[in-house]
């Protein structure tokens, strides 16, 4: 069965022209999909409002902003390394530059490193607590898309990974990780498992043929209602980290939303159909942005009172 979906991969021409190949090293780090930015990136901006204090220095949300878009695209470049023989047998990334050959092993790993160093050359502009806290974002980036072949809970590394700009955005303006961040950084952590474990229900049966682990696999019949308690527990993380912050009614507001928008992706789960499981999957960038927006709106208002 695994011989067949290989053969299906078709085998391309290596990109001879100049902006063919920057085409082939764009969709490589997924320059055309940007959800995985957006997912990385709100998380990094609730830990820099509530840090700032309603205003942190745009200088540093710069740094963030940038270095969250190189780490991620550095991301896909070692993922898809790592899953260059999986992903000519899966139906949904069979065609990706590097299962294809339109990029070789190398070259991603060169891309990798290039984006790496300029992530790290933007933390350096930042303190050394900082810095050294990004060696340890860099592991998990690292680590990451080889743990499905050991564990079916490869998304905790993803959360992990994904989660870590928090502390690093309160150590960049406080030198030190108060227990808001910590409150903020397990949410980050259950919400990866709930977008991913969406996300893996897209691929399951193709997984399960060729040996990947996944938290959809583990969950299997239960994988609504797991989603579900990991919703709700996302919810209760984000509850707390407000009250730890003294936020007011139009960050919990905003959480009534998400709580909205969450019971919305179980309906589109319901069946299990792998488009809306991925529909549902994408729904979290508004889930991320109303968080964001409410934590923005109740600084903006006390403000001003």
């Amino acid at each position: 069965m695994s011989t067949q979906h290989i053969n299906l991969t078709p085998r391309v021409m290596r990109p001879d022209s100049p902006r063919a190949r920057l085409w082939a090293y764009a969709r490589l780090i997924r320059a055309d999909r940007p959800i995985g930015i957006f997912l990385l990136l709100w998380p990094a901006l609730w830990a820099l409002w509530i840090a700032g204090a309603g205003n942190p220095p745009w200088r540093v949300v710069l740094i963030f902003v940038l270095g969250v878009a190189l780490m991620r695209s550095a991301g896909c470049a070692i993922n898809d390394y790592a899953d260059r023989e999986f992903d000519r047998q899966v139906q949904r990334t069979r065609n990706r530059p590097l299962a294809t050959g339109l990029v070789s092993p190398g070259e991603s790993l060169a891309v990798f490193a290039l984006l790496s160093l300029l992530a790290f050359g933007l933390v350096l502009l930042l303190n050394w607590t900082t810095v050294a806290m990004s060696v340890v974002a860099l592991t998990l980036a690292v680590i990451y898309p080889f743990m499905k072949r050991y564990t079916h809970l490869p998304q905790l590394f993803l959360g992990a990974a994904f989660g870590w700009a928090v502390p690093m955005a309160f150590t960049a303006l406080d030198g030190s990780v108060p227990p808001v961040g910590w409150w903020l950084f397990a949410a980050t952590l259950v919400w990866a498992l709930v977008y991913d474990t969406q996300y893996a229900m897209v691929d399951r049966d193709d997984d399960l043929k060729i040996g990947i682990k996944s938290t959809a696999i583990l969950f299997g019949r239960w994988d609504r209602p797991m989603i579900g308690l990991l919703q709700v527990a996302l919810l209760g993380l984000l509850a707390r980290a407000g009250l730890e912050a003294g936020r007011g009614w139009p960050y919990f507001l905003s959480l009534a939303l998400a709580a909205a928008l969450a019971g919305y992706q179980q309906y589109l789960i319901r069946d299990r159909n792998p488009s809306a499981c991925f529909h549902a999957f994408l729904n979290n960038n508004y889930l991320g942005m109303l968080v964001f927006a409410g934590i923005a709106l109740d600084y903006l208002l006390r403000g001003s009172l």
